[in-house]
């Protein structure tokens, strides 16, 4: 089948599935022919061998993520590994890089302990824009592993410590800065069909959704950290608020780009 054909035929199957197929059709066929998105311009023509790439499109009809697919996703400007059973990285989570880049611009060279790192995407990050000794944990093995992959991919393996442990438990001495982008969804929320194939447990943070988030204050609060930065649902600002004043800290929200209560930096008032 040429090219032109095969993306015609890719766009009508997906049209049902997403907002923009055409995109889609062109990603899943460079994941296939490992080709780049000029050489799909300028062989519009060519022939192939198109069973493995309507394969890659059944498994985008079956509602799997498109990065687990391609097992790339894009963040900050860089195309991070992925893989399926690891939550994918979200574009609003790069405001949450930045409020944590702003906090540690008050140190030389901060000690960072990242909860929940999945991919390692900010760890790996931090790592990349500061002089921070950084502790990333996770319970997940195979989010460990992927997150490895990552740092070494970026040339930052010696400044991050993965530890398998959940929170901080396996992690003693000082830290400057602890920061999340944990589970904070409710057990009932009702997922995209696309995002229901992401692992439940980095998703779903207990029956309301902000048991994590409340245990990470907790955690902090006991440890005496200074400085929080956190990811969280846009309808827990309430809850958080209530949560970090009782602990002692004093806090500011941030806005993801649609405008939504999507996160807070918090410092604990001595």
């Amino acid at each position: 089948m040429r090219v032109e054909e095969a993306l015609k035929e890719a766009n009508l199957r997906l049209k049902p599935l997403c907002e923009n197929p055409s995109r889609v059709a062109k990603i899943l066929l460079m994941s296939y022919l490992g080709v780049s998105i000029e050489w799909i311009f300028l062989n519009q023509k060519s022939e192939f061998d198109d069973v493995g790439y309507f394969a890659l499109v059944k498994r985008f009809e079956s509602y799997e993520p498109l990065e687990y697919i391609t097992g790339k996703a894009g963040f900050y400007g860089l195309e991070f590994e992925v893989e399926s059973g690891v939550l994918i990285p979200r574009p609003e989570t790069e405001i949450l890089v930045d409020k944590v880049l702003e906090i540690a611009s008050g140190y030389k060279a901060p000690k960072i302990a990242e909860i929940g790192t999945g991919s390692g995407i900010i760890s790996v990050m931090l790592a990349l824009k500061t002089n921070a000794k950084i502790l990333a944990t996770d319970i997940n093995e195979k989010a460990l592993n992927l997150a490895k992959k990552n740092a070494l991919k970026f040339n930052v393996s010696d400044k991050i410590d993965f530890v398998k442990c959940s929170y901080i438990d396996e992690i003693s001495g000082d830290i400057d800065i602890l920061v999340s982008n944990p589970p904070y969804i409710a057990r009932d929320y009702k997922l995209d069909k696309f995002v229901i194939n992401e692992p439940h447990e980095a998703l779903f943070g207990g029956e309301v959704g902000d048991e994590i988030l409340k245990n990470i204050i907790l955690i902090a609060r006991n440890r005496s950290i200074k400085n929080i930065a956190c990811e969280m649902g846009y309808d827990q600002r309430a809850s958080m608020e209530m949560a970090l004043k009782f602990n002692g800290f004093k806090s500011t929200f941030y806005k993801d780009l649609a405008g939504f209560d999507r996160g807070f930096c918090a410092s604990l008032i001595l």
